[in-house]
């Protein structure tokens, strides 16, 4: 097959990550695969470098950008369809909100029209943000919708939030959990290596590290987590929270620290590549991921699969992988909880290592890359048989 990925930037993200990985693995089945991209603008990093020496190809269009701007998006949209058209896929697979506006709109217009598929990491809608743009953001979804062959998901519950909003029909949705490259997670990094880590962070090696992976940004929860500490702090001497990523919040979050007198207790690593985090996730306890906005994040079947608990807040596909054998769910933005459910697992060595090592078993194969582009192979094989399909 003949098939072109389209995604808004390359930074370090799940969904960026998922993409490399379906493009690589169907490369390797004998597909002929181009992946379209924006520049890596921003803070959050890049993977540029994992597209070098790869059996696909990379385009970079300049003009596709994150924000809503005509000066680019009308731009993007013309530079999206030429390409398309030069190309002629079987399957247009896109990724995120604005690539996904901008590529099932070229691919539908299409003189040729390919297969369109969809795969939703994340809603571009959510309760927190203001009511008009909300109505905006799911009145051009359920356009797009009219656009494409099938969605892929990465968790149920992206189905059934799309579904009740309006958006698609039910046999459209299929659920392909994101892929990790779980070898290097299920290999035990070396205990020099992890001395080292913490030693290079100024963690005492006997210290219970509370990780969380995730940009300083808008809806991420490190604040939920800070007040956390406050009360944990005082309960137990020996625990450091570790802060791994980057953004726009970090000098605000850092002063929050520093207002509740818990400079000591937290270590920030700013961004770090994508090959460390096995390393970073075995260094550490317990995985903490306070995001009130999510698919499902990627680090929460990382933490399982390197054998580490995990708590997160209880929204969108979190408690399709972590429940009472695998970590804890908390009430989003119950810091009171939150507090009691970090502590249960700081004081107690036994359950931590039990729920690690039920976690290990229970996404090993779910998570596995080899699964994910089986299911994605299936659904563009599905859409090209049934020539019925075109909307």
């Amino acid at each position: 097959m003949k098939i072109i990925h389209i995604i808004t930037r390359l930074i370090l993200g799940g969904a960026q990550e998922n993409t490399l990985i379906t493009c690589k693995g169907l490369a390797a089945r004998g597909h002929d695969v181009t992946l379209i991209t924006g520049p890596a603008l921003g803070p959050e990093g890049e993977l540029f470098e994992q597209t070098k020496n790869q059996k696909f190809k990379t385009i970079v269009i300049d003009s596709i950008r994150r924000q809503i701007n005509p000066l680019y998006d009308i731009p993007a949209y013309q530079a999206i369809k030429k390409l398309l058209a030069e190309i002629q896929p079987d399957i247009v697979h896109t990724h995120s909100a604005k690539a996904g506006i901008l590529g099932r709109f070229a691919a539908h217009n299409l003189k040729n029209r390919p297969k369109i598929v969809h795969s939703v990491h994340g809603l571009s809608f959510h309760e927190y943000q203001n009511p008009l743009l909300n109505k905006f953001y799911i009145a051009v979804e359920r356009a797009a919708a009219k656009k494409t062959d099938a969605f892929i998901c990465v968790a149920d519950a992206m189905t059934e939030k799309s579904l009740a909003a309006g958006i698609g029909r039910p046999e459209q949705y299929i659920t392909a959990y994101s892929a990790i490259e779980e070898e290097q997670f299920l290999n035990p990094i070396p205990v020099r290596q992890r001395n080292d880590f913490r030693k290079k962070y100024n963690i005492p090696q006997n210290a219970i590290v509370l990780v969380t992976i995730a940009r300083l940004f808008h809806l991420k929860g490190h604040k939920y987590i800070i007040e956390s500490a406050k009360e944990l702090a005082g309960r137990f001497e020996n625990v450091i929270w570790l802060f791994v990523g980057d953004g726009i919040l970090k000098e605000q979050l850092q002063k929050q620290i520093a207002d509740s007198g818990l400079s000591d207790k937290f270590r920030f690593t700013g961004l770090l590549p994508v090959e460390q985090m096995p390393l970073v996730i075995q260094s550490s306890d317990i995985l903490v991921h306070c995001s009130l906005r999510e698919g499902l994040a990627r680090v929460l079947p990382q933490a399982l699969v390197s054998g580490k608990p995990a708590i997160s807040f209880d929204i969108d596909g979190a408690n399709e992988v972590v429940n009472p054998d695998t970590g804890r769910l908390v009430e989003p933005e119950n810091v009171e909880q939150l507090t009691e459910t970090c502590a249960e697992l700081i004081a107690n060595e036994n359950l931590r290592l039990k729920l690690g090592s039920n976690g290990r078993e229970f996404v090993k194969e779910k998570f596995s890359p080899k699964t994910m582009v089986d299911t994605i192979e299936k659904i563009y094989n599905n859409r090209l048989n049934n020539t019925n399909t075109r909307h």
